[in-house]
Order: C-alpha cells, then sequence, then structure tokens
C-alpha cells in the first residue's frame, strides 16, 4: 500500500562520477562481472554492451526486496519483448530453489540470475535491495538502495530515454 502512495520512488539520478575501480588485468571491474540465468547460461555483463542492463539485487529473506518484486515485474512486463534492454533479476543467495517457488507463488514472470562472480561495490553495498541501470556503454546510468515502486512511468521513461540515446 505505502509503495502505491507514492513514498518509495526510485532516484533516477546519475550517481557522482566516481572512478571505475581498475583490477590488476587493468581492465574495470564491471567488465568481469558475469551471472548465471535461470536457463543456467553464464551472462557476462560486458558482453551486453549496447543494451540497457536493468539489474535489481535481492534475497528471498528480505521482506522489502519481496514487496518490490511485482512493480519490477510490471516494468519488465513492458520491456519484455524490446531487443535493447536486459533484465538481470539476481538472487544474491544462490538459493534457487527458495526463488523458484517466490516467483511462482507470486505468478510473477521475472527470469531470476544469481551471481557467477565479485560485485562491483558501486553496484551493490551493504543493503538490499539494490537496484543499478546501465546505459548501453556499460556505465552507471542510476542505482537505488532500498525498496522502490518501479512501475511509474517516471522510471520507463528513464527507461526508454536510455534505449533510444
Amino acid at each position: 500500500m505505502l509503495m502505491k502512495i507514492g513514498l518509495f520512488k526510485p532516484t533516477l539520478e546519475v550517481p557522482k562520477k566516481a572512478a571505475e575501480p581498475i583490477d590488476a588485468g587493468g581492465k574495470s571491474a564491471s567488465n568481469t562481472v558475469s551471472f548465471v540465468n535461470h536457463l543456467g547460461e553464464t551472462v557476462q555483463v560486458a558482453d551486453l554492451k549496447g543494451k540497457v542492463v536493468f539489474i535489481n539485487f535481492w534475497a528471498t529473506w528480505c521482506g522489502p526486496c519481496r514487496a518490490e518484486m511485482p512493480s519490477i515485474n510490471v516494468l519488465y512486463d513492458k520491456f519484455k519483448d524490446n531487443p535493447n534492454i536486459v533484465f538481470l533479476i539476481v538472487e544474491i543467495e544462490g538459493d534457487k530453489e527458495k526463488a523458484a517457488a517466490f516467483v511462482k507463488n507470486e505468478k510473477l514472470t521475472l527470469p531470476i540470475s544469481y551471481p557467477n562472480s565479485d560485485i562491483p561495490k558501486e553496484w551493490l553495498s551493504e543493503s538490499i535491495p539494490s537496484t543499478v541501470i546501465l546505459d548501453k556503454g556499460g556505465n552507471l546510468a542510476t542505482r537505488h538502495e532500498g525498496m522502490a515502486d518501479y512501475s511509474t512511468p517516471d522510471v520507463a521513461t528513464f527507461i526508454q530515454d536510455l534505449i533510444n540515446k
């Protein structure tokens, strides 16, 4: 109910430019991030350049995470047929059985993914839910910590603007 009256609007602003951490190989950290999707396939974030990437970090035991999932599902349904955006709904504990049961019980259509590498601290610090949206160049377009309503027109417009760039 609180989400519907607008108390949990995600902040859709570009974060202050932080120097992207460089690993020992000279690559930025985001180039080495990967996830395993619901089909068991490895998804390298670096391979998603040219697409907008919506990444939500959550866990099955997290009440606020569970509460925002229906709004993310609305957003996903709006863009699921658009080849220029990828949704990575990352269950950080890797608990596939609980995640599948939650998605089924809530009648969600979201594809769930799981971490397959370290996650950059610019994307996920200590708290969940956390959501990041990467632009087509793989740069951080926005980041929001905490529960939010992603079904609002503002979020869809923000994403569509990134797709159109």
